[in-house]
């Protein structure tokens, strides 16, 4: 067996290996495919540099892409999320959400929705995400960099309440105001309440925002999402939810 900082614990593996088809008799070690992955997310690397000890990369990125396409990592963050709630005391649905976006620069590789962020000088996509007050993901999807948060917020506010029902009220920065605040109450029955910065040039720790902000400052410690390596957005998202799941298996 492989050791590597990334590799899972016997108690990380027996948290998810439920999720995998464990009764089928195979040629390579499920647990070191997905020791494999969390090694590529970890560390940033491309999927033929993936080490010789871990099974060959193309057996590691077929695993990855049909739990991709059978949303096996969607269901697994879904359950962790409500896990690590409920071991803190809260309901497992969470009621409020903290809404933000981040604009992340692509590689040469061509992404399905590219565009220039003309205010951050970014030409890449724009990662749109909702945590809980835990900063725990609640939902993610990816947008050209050129789309204003406003305009990207109906989507992922759509993402969210697709699982996360409960939630009565999302908070958000001065980039959410306008007509947006009716139309989310509309749509959604959703408050939006902007928590705006009041001293220009002064920083100031904002409540609840600093959450989401931490959100994306603990997904970019996985390497691979430094940039926009992929080519797609739902192996975008995917990336996302495989970070999101290595920090929350490190609070079992």
């Amino acid at each position: 067996m492989t050791a590597y900082s990334s590799n899972l614990s016997d108690d990380q593996w027996a948290i998810i290996s439920k999720y995998f088809d464990m009764k089928r008799s195979r040629k390579y070690d499920l647990r070191e495919v997905v020791n494999g992955i969390m090694y590529l997310v970890k560390t940033g690397c491309q999927w033929r540099m993936l080490p010789g000890d871990f099974p060959t990369w193309k057996i590691v990125y077929y695993y990855f892409s049909t739990w991709k396409k059978k949303l096996i990592w969607e269901e697994m963050h879904e359950v962790l999320v409500m896990k690590i709630r409920k071991s803190v005391g809260k309901d497992e649905d969470p009621s409020v959400g903290i809404i933000d976006a981040q604009s992340v620069k692509n590689t040469l590789v061509s992404s399905e929705d590219q565009g220039f962020d003309a205010g951050k000088k970014i030409k890449g996509i724009k990662r749109h995400i909702i945590v809980d007050t835990l900063g725990l993901i609640l939902a993610v999807v990816i947008q050209s960099a050129s789309i204003q948060d406003r305009a990207g917020a109906p989507t992922v506010i759509k993402e969210m309440k697709e699982t996360w029902i409960r939630v009565i009220k999302i908070f958000a920065d001065g980039g959410y105001t306008g007509t947006l605040i009716e139309k989310i109450k509309t749509l959604f029955n959703i408050d939006i309440e902007v928590i705006k910065r009041n001293e220009l040039h002064t920083f100031k720790v904002l409540p609840k925002r600093w959450i989401v902000e931490r959100t994306f400052a603990w997904i970019d410690t996985n390497r691979r999402n430094s940039k926009n390596y992929e080519r797609l957005n739902q192996t975008s998202v995917t990336m996302v939810h495989l970070s999101a799941i290595r920090i929350m298996l490190n609070r079992f």
